[in-house]
């Protein structure tokens, strides 16, 4: 039995932020219905093909669904939508800013009838202000937070490899709907959860903001080093190889000196024994620790720092993640099926003692259409009118 078994899902979704949200609510055993629209389904279908021919985002957070196609524009596929609403728990939408309002689909309007649905409305900038009705897209709300002025290098900002704000827009819808729903076994009523990309990726910007309070100098971007702490960061080997490693405190420091370097005095060295220092001259330091690993391969410097208990890691491409070591001995791969055969996905992080992750297949387009519309009572003609006017 998994924690979310019973619990019914709506989903006006499409891209990312909404259905990685989702997504993970379908892990804890969530019936999650997809509502796409008829014909090309969510755009995130065609973003690219490069998962046997799926796109990768939509194999990523679209597993455990129920598709279901609706033109929401035609009375009679709104009027479905409105009778599953009548009998789920949480309605998720990433519409257009106000799309799901006007066509009666916000708390206001559904929370007469239904007091103990939860919806939850995420966008870029919420519900209300002045940046409201603003068109928000990943890369603009990682501009707007202020995360590409400490990402990247000093000559170059660069945005993150991943859609950092739809994640972190998605995280915290997840965790809003648990919520949520434990507000509602001791109150009896649902709310309304009003998630901002903006807001998320702002709660996650919290370092470089109080680093920089009251107008104070801000971190500078530093690429892969650490913008305050060194060492912290990449390091070339002599064999061409990077490794990956980070000192936290003095007694760190002493240690890496002695045990990595092989050079002690090194420790007390007055431009190098204090942290501030050792950003002040961090250049000449690097030149030090280059000298030593350029003698050394990279797994020889790991071996080093391994010996030395100095925090490291390898370099890894995203290719080399699906044949990590770790995640293979700890069983976190598993297949899923799709519309284009068995896929391997990452297990949901939090392996939990009590229950299995729920790992469903992926939907094609439209896939539930025809049993969720008889589970609300259409029958054979009634389907048949819907699909003749594409409504479904």
């Amino acid at each position: 039995m998994r924690p979310l078994d019973g619990v019914t899902v709506v989903s006006l979704e499409h891209a990312i932020a909404a259905p990685f949200c989702t997504r993970q609510l379908a892990d804890l055993g969530a019936r999650v219905i997809k509502i796409e629209r008829p014909g090309g389904g969510d755009f995130a279908r065609d973003y690219d093909r490069r998962t046997k021919g799926l796109a990768s985002h939509f194999v990523w957070v679209n597993r455990s669904k129920e598709s279901l196609t609706l033109d929401l524009k035609q009375p009679a596929a709104l009027q479905v939508l409105m009778d599953l609403l009548a009998k789920a728990d949480v309605l998720v939408q990433n519409l257009a800013p106000g799309a799901a309002a006007r066509m009666g689909l916000g708390y206001e309007s559904l929370a007469p009838a239904h007091p103990r649905l939860i919806v939850c409305d995420i966008s870029g900038y919420g519900n209300d202000g002045p940046y409201r009705d603003k068109k928000a897209y990943d890369l603009l709300i990682q501009s707007e937070a202020g995360f590409l002025s400490v990402t990247g290098t000093p000559e170059e900002m660069c945005k993150s490899g991943n859609s950092i704000a739809d994640i972190a827009a998605g995280m915290y819808a997840y965790t809003g709907v648990l919520a949520a729903l434990m507000q509602r076994q001791k109150t009896g009523r649902g709310s309304q959860v009003d998630v901002s990309m903006l807001e998320s990726l702002g709660e996650w910007m919290g370092f470089p903001m109080y680093y920089a309070y009251e107008g104070a100098t801000p971190p500078p971007r530093s690429g892969a080093s650490h913008a305050t702490i060194y060492p912290y960061g990449p390091f070339e080997a002599g064999d061409g190889k990077t490794i990956m490693l980070g000192l936290q405190n003095e007694r760190e420091w002493k240690v890496f000196c002695d045990k990595v370097l092989l050079q002690p005095a090194l420790a007390t060295d007055p431009r190098f024994d204090a942290g501030a220092r050792r950003s002040e001259h961090r250049a000449e330091l690097k030149a030090i620790i280059l000298e030593t690993f350029g003698q050394l391969s990279a797994e020889q410097v790991i071996a080093r720092l391994e010996q030395a208990q100095i925090a490291n890691a390898h370099v890894n491409t995203v290719a080399d993640m699906w044949q990590h070591p770790q995640l293979q001995a700890r069983g976190r791969y598993q297949s899923v099926d799709s519309p284009a055969g068995p896929v391997t996905a990452l297990l949901p992080p939090g392996a939990n003692n009590s229950f299995d992750y729920r790992m469903d297949a992926i939907p094609a387009v439209g896939e539930h259409s025809e049993a969720i519309l008889r589970e609300l009572g259409r029958d054979t003609g009634a389907i048949a009118a819907l699909r003749a006017s594409a409504a479904v």
